[in-house]
């Protein structure tokens, strides 16, 4: 490929797998540079009014759309979703560097991961494939209790409690450090007279 340069790329995106949706839907295109405050913050404001919207990325931004819908199901009680799995294909074209050399232009499809997932306030079809419940986070992030599953109270172990003090850093104290011989700043002025 040393002899080839990456002229174009052409990204032929999915269509919606969505049928039944209304044609105003909001739909946010999560990319992999995209800033996630700036996604929920134009996603929450398109939400609110029409009850439904739906995220799409592909390549290297479906981590990032699935973090975006966990944060909007948080923050917005009572989402129900809907998750669509699909591939997208990416055509990119190769010419040659020099063209009297004989090469011909390469042409390579490749198809990458791509996700649409849909949110919105009322319940679709509950028997469609990758449908998620609104549920209930709260037991998911309650601090953990000193209970054992007996549901007896225990004492904090003896051993696991952390040292304070010490610093440990070796700095000496004042900003002074050491220098590089590993001798004090007394032992250099002696040495010096």
């Amino acid at each position: 490929m040393e002899n080839y340069r990456k002229c174009r790329t052409e990204a032929f995106p999915p269509v919606c797998p969505f049928s039944d949706l209304p044609p105003d839907t909001p739909q946010v295109q999560v990319k992999d540079g995209s800033k996630i405050r700036n996604l929920l913050r134009f996603a929450l404001s398109r939400l609110l009014p029409c009850g439904h919207i739906v995220f799409t990325a592909t390549g290297k931004g479906v981590s990032k759309a699935i973090t975006c819908a966990e944060i909007m199901k948080r923050r917005v009680k009572g989402l129900h979703q809907l998750t669509r799995l699909l591939y997208a294909t990416v055509s990119e074209v190769w010419e040659p560097l020099k063209p009297a050399a004989g090469l011909d232009s390469l042409s390579v499809s490749r198809k990458v991961p791509a996700v649409w997932i849909l949110l919105c306030r009322e319940a679709p079809d509950r028997s469609q494939p990758g449908y998620q419940a609104p549920g209930c986070y709260n037991a998911l992030w309650t601090q953990p209790s000193n209970r054992e599953e007996g549901g007896a109270l225990t004492e904090p172990k003896a051993g696991n409690k952390r040292k304070r003090g010490g610093g440990g850093g070796g700095g000496g104290g004042r900003g002074r450090g050491r220098s590089l011989s590993g001798r004090s700043r007394d032992t250099m002025k002696g040495q010096n007279r």
